[in-house]
């Protein structure tokens, strides 16, 4: 009996917030950094994919573009505003470069006996509208959300992380969502439209969803911002 999607991505939210606090205890601030890379490239290979949570269609890589804020949150906390800038441009980097590459691996002529060069090309062949969509929405709310995180930090004089952690995060995922959906699913004059979303209510159910289902991860992932502030003790190399 197939496992039902709420019950997987639930699973998923939860093991996914634990990584992020195994890799910190692990690794450091670096494992922290590392993994703003991984979740930044993996989720916008999930989100070609669409789904249904609890009736309505949604995009996957919600749960780990999610826990990209809480990971830029964790090191906001812990090394301050620098640090947290700093993952996002290095995450930044590493998704761009990655399109690059699979881009110049599409360019290469299959051998007769490929058959992974059709699956390549519909995969990849709409990264480069996603990834620039996820990009431009990643910047822009990533960036927000830093400065909002200190922001907070400022006028609660450091108290009452709660507040900074969603406060900074709800913002920051509505104009991610909203930037994100349009550029990369709304039918536009020169980018076209992407197959299952050239609908308006499918459009507007996405945009809705998406952002819901941020918010949810947003909440969920406070105490484990709590728990994550109580590791800056184990990482021996702070980077300055």
């Amino acid at each position: 009996m197939p496992i039902p999607n709420e019950l997987l991505w639930l699973g998923f939210l939860l093991a996914d917030l634990l990584l992020v606090l195994l890799v910190y205890r692990l690794f450091g601030r670096a494992g922290l950094i590392a993994y703003v890379v991984l979740s930044i490239i993996t989720c916008n290979l999930q989100v070609l994919k669409l789904v249904e949570l609890f009736g309505v269609p949604t995009t996957l890589g919600n749960i780990l573009y999610g826990s990209i804020f809480f990971t830029t949150d964790l090191l906001s906390e812990n090394y301050g505003k620098q640090a947290a800038r700093q993952a996002v441009w290095i995450g930044f980097t590493a998704i761009i470069l990655m399109t690059l590459f699979m881009q110049v691996a599409l360019w290469f002529k299959p051998a007769p006996d490929d058959a992974m060069q059709p699956h390549m090309e519909m995969l990849f062949g709409f990264l480069p509208r996603v990834v620039g969509a996820s990009l431009i929405a990643y910047l822009l709310s990533q960036l927000h959300d830093v400065w909002a995180f200190h922001w907070w930090k400022d006028r609660t004089k450091g108290r009452h992380l709660w507040i900074r952690n969603n406060a900074s995060t709800w913002v920051s995922q509505l104009i991610d969502s909203t930037v994100f959906v349009m550029l990369a699913f709304a039918p536009l004059p020169i980018l076209g439209s992407m197959p299952g979303f050239d609908t308006v209510p499918v459009l507007l159910a996405v945009w809705a969803t998406t952002y819901i289902v941020k918010l949810i991860v947003a909440i969920i992932d406070t105490p484990f911002l709590y728990w994550g502030r109580t590791l800056l003790k184990y990482d021996r190399q702070p980077i300055g």
